[in-house]
């Protein structure tokens, strides 16, 4: 052999050693069950491995099915995500489940409810539970009659047909929705649900499993739904939920999506990890109409319509959607090292559908890495945070490319801040930033040397309750007739109040014996205090027989007509109609009015006498007091530094706080 030959041997060898070893170096990277590209044989050999003494029954499972093909790769599908699905069981979910069973029908508030069964049955502790993986426990028959009652609903019905097979695996075939305790639940489901579909299963629209689920939609909102947020944190309550239709948003979403499933429409929950307005994360319901695009709905909005995902009107910065099997491009984004991944995204049964909803107005995010406290380690994720009070909580996350920080399907209207995770903690990198919804442009929070003053009335965003603007188009009115035949108008409140208490001047020069507020349309005369003044600088208001129309929302006497004149801005009517409802006085005598005050019905989120607020702005990743104060009246005044985002706390009472800025004299909450 020549020399050149030999070289030629030689070199080849060494190409051949190095292949063989980038071979087994690979192998060996994806011994984790997270590797996405492992063929699939291999994600069920590694569902095989976890399931112990289980696996029998799932081989089971796939030699039931050899000769169907189709009905062996759906529970191929279950079997390979079983991993990473678990229930939670114990004596003490019957103590859990008390607190949903009773709510429809206790004539107790939420609060005493609560209290009334921690007296009786102790504390719910979630951690007395104990959790059950799936792979270890599911049985054979389980499976079996899951996968065939599913195949039985999707090829039925006819919008089945225009449901391909990775969604009718993705949102159909699903055997369980979260944590609940694992229990059949499909054939009663179908029995119950089914035969609201029969009126209009032959008609041509039954294709669109929008038009099916419009009809569900239309049947559930005739029922009644026991809305809280307040009930102990726990698991998902379960298929029993349907007993019940008591609990938060996402129970509720739970409850819409075991119906779906039931009946073969294609849909599930859609959420938002952190609301763009508040502090907490929010659930719905959605629907693959036959076409693939998505409509959203929830037995808790009062539209009980199906809409096109493009027009949520939430303020939502990022959305996901709940599936059954592991997502693999946001482990393949953030990696498997849990010291620095969010919990959220350590097992990403999820995806971002943030482009669904945002639509036209889906934004990539572009920042100079300069906007940045420190640059991050390689080792570190770099995440995009929304607000929880003053905590940061990681949503999305993004990469640094070119000295820039691209953060991929943003929908703006939103406050962010971008962070790194490491063992627990959530170290902001970032000031506060606001995304315009409409152009994308940012605009960083960044505190300045000057200061000014801000003059603050309120610590929580009172445009989201609906009290406040059900007083627009109320109307003060003044007679000498006690049945107000003949009356003159005092004043319309023509804009949303903005503080506890409320003075209007009145300009007439008529007396009057009997004065009143009269509630407007759908505004169910909601009021929490009136005081009428014979002098504009009368401190003390007249007096006087209060007179009204009885009857109040929830109708035991706890919000009638009287709580608007018994001094007490926080008791209020709430009249049981819609409209019609008023509340005054009889003066005994006449008297010239010049001043009204008057406090909308609220949830004490306004700044009350005597209680002890500290105001703080965000800098450099830290929240600064700006001191605190004991409010002498219904509003404070504080110094701070320009530019800053703000956060008023009341070390008084209350949790609902929510970060601000102050522009052109208003707070302008996000």
């Amino acid at each position: 052999m020549n020399i050149s030959n030999n070289i030629y041997v030689r070199f080849f060898s060494i190409v051949v050693l190095l292949f063989q070893i980038t071979l087994i170096f690979a192998q060996s990277k994806c011994t984790s069950i997270i590797c996405s590209n492992k063929p699939s044989i291999s994600q069920l050999e590694i569902a095989f491995s976890k399931s112990g003494k289980n696996k029998e029954e799932l081989l089971k499972v796939l030699r039931h099915y050899k000769n169907n093909p189709l009905k062996q790769k759906a529970a191929k599908f279950l079997i390979e995500n079983m991993p990473y699905h678990y229930g939670y069981e114990g004596d003490a979910l019957n103590k859990y489940w008390k607190y949903f069973s009773c709510l429809p029908v206790t004539k107790k508030s939420n609060s005493e409810l609560i209290d009334s069964l921690q007296k009786s049955d102790g504390y719910f502790v979630f951690e007395s539970l104990h959790r059950v993986q799936d792979i270890t426990v599911i049985k054979a028959s389980y499976l079996i009659d899951n996968i065939d009652f599913s195949f039985k609903v999707w090829k039925e019905q006819p919008w089945g047909k225009n449901v391909s097979f990775n969604d009718f695996c993705e949102y159909i075939l699903p055997y369980r929705i979260g944590d609940e305790k694992l229990m059949k639940w499909r054939e009663s489901y179908y029995k119950k649900f089914n035969l609201i579909l029969n009126s209009i299963r032959k008609q041509p629209q039954a294709e669109n499993p929008i038009f099916a689920a419009q009809t569900l939609l239309d049947s559930l909102c005739k029922e009644k739904n026991y809305f809280t947020e307040t009930f102990p944190i726990g698991p998902h309550v379960g298929p029993q939920i349907s007993n019940w239709r008591s609990g938060s948003c996402q129970d509720l979403t739970d409850y819409l999506t075991y119906i779906f499933r039931s009946v073969g429409l294609p849909g599930g929950c859609d959420m938002m990890l952190m609301r763009g307005d508040n502090n907490v994360g929010h659930f719905w319901n959605f629907v693959l109409d036959k076409t693939g695009h998505t409509y959203f709905c929830s037995l808790l909005y009062s539209s009980h319509k199906m809409e096109e995902a493009s027009t949520y009107w939430n303020p939502k910065g990022k959305v996901f959607r709940d599936l059954f099997s592991l997502n693999d491009d946001i482990i393949s984004d953030l990696g498997d090292n849990e010291q620095y991944v969010y919990p959220t995204f350590q097992t990403p049964l999820i995806k971002d559908v943030t482009p669904i909803y945002a639509g036209k107005k889906n934004q990539t995010m572009d920042i100079l890495i300069n906007k940045l406290y420190r640059m991050p380690k390689t080792y570190e994720k770099l995440y995009l945070c929304m607000s929880s009070y003053t905590d940061w909580v990681p949503v999305g996350w993004g990469k640094i490319s070119n000295n820039r920080i691209i953060i991929n399907n943003i929908e703006g209207g939103v406050v962010f801040c971008l962070a790194t995770y490491h063992n627990g903690i959530v170290y902001p990198l970032s000031d506060p930033f606001l995304v315009d919804k409409d152009t994308g442009s940012i605009t960083f929070f960044e505190p300045q040397n000057e200061k000014r003053n801000v003059v603050l009335l309120h610590k929580f965003n009172l445009f989201i309750e609906p009290f406040i603007s059900r007083m627009v188009g109320g109307v003060f009115e003044a007679s000498n007739d006690s049945n107000f035949q003949n009356k003159d108008t005092l004043f319309i409140i023509k804009n949303k109040p903005v503080r506890l208490f409320n003075v209007v001047p009145i300009e007439t020069k008529k007396k009057y014996q009997y004065v009143r507020y009269f509630g407007p349309k759908d505004s169910y005369c909601d009021v929490a205090e009136i005081s009428f003044y014979q002098n504009n600088k009368d401190t003390i208001p007249l007096k006087g027989q209060i007179h009204g129309t009885p009857g109040c929302m929830p109708q035991d006497k706890s919000h009638e007509y009287t709580n608007a004149f018994d001094l007490n801005p926080y008791t209020s009517f709430d009249y049981y109609k819609p409209y019609g409802g008023w509340t005054g006085l009889d003066l005994g005598h006449t008297y010239r009015i010049e001043k009204i005050i008057f406090t909308p019905r609220n949830r004490m989120n306004f700044i009350i006498k005597g209680d002890i607020y500290e105001l703080l702005y965000c800098k450099h990743g830290n929240w600064l007091s700006a001191g605190m104060q004991k409010a002498q009246s219904d509003s404070l005044t504080y110094s701070v530094p320009k530019n800053a985002l703000l956060y008023l706390k009341c070390h008084s009472r209350g949790t609902d706080e929510r970060i601000f800025e102050y522009k052109d004299g208003k707070q302008i909450f996000w």
